[in-house]
């Protein structure tokens, strides 16, 4: 069974096979730090899960709206934003009233794991509650990891 293990202290995520690691990155969580409550803007913690995948077909640095491709490629030149690219795995907590329900429903919140512009510092805590990482590590995750596959994010 694989699963995926996030510490928002290190800003790294890591994938198990059980218990051996086959993947590791660097990543970018909330600037705000840890927490469940909606419009807080921090990466929450516990235990959840993918729920759904997107982009399996797309071109690296495809640009993402609401979960869809809109036909375009992020380039340098454009605004300086919280681009979603490459691919999304939108996460689903698992902890009723900590992470799944009521005001702390991270489905609802769309938390997701997904791609940044390269341009964008990994390993340290930047994003609006999701977990950022490089492309090409979120690439090899992207193809490692199915619907279903639980993480852990801890603080």
């Amino acid at each position: 069974m694989r699963w995926i293990k996030v510490s928002i202290k290190e800003q790294k995520l890591w994938m198990f096979e059980e218990q051996t690691e086959i993947f590791s990155a660097v990543v970018s969580t909330a600037r705000n730090g840890a927490g469940e409550i909606k419009n807080s803007y921090c990466t929450p913690r516990g235990w959840l899960e993918i729920k759904e995948k997107f982009g399996e077909n797309c071109p690296e640095d495809a640009i993402f709206v609401e979960r869809k491709w809109m036909g375009e490629i992020y380039h340098d030149h454009l605004s300086k934003k919280d681009w979603i690219l490459t691919r999304v795995l939108w996460l689903n907590g698992l902890e009723e009233g900590k992470n799944f329900g009521g005001n702390v429903d991270t489905f609802e919140r769309f938390i997701y794991i997904h791609g940044t512009p390269s341009c964008n510092p990994m390993g340290i805590p930047l994003s609006k509650g999701c977990i950022r990482m490089r492309n090409p590590d979120l690439l090899k995750l992207f193809d490692l990891a199915d619907i279903g596959t639980k993480i852990f994010i801890e603080e």
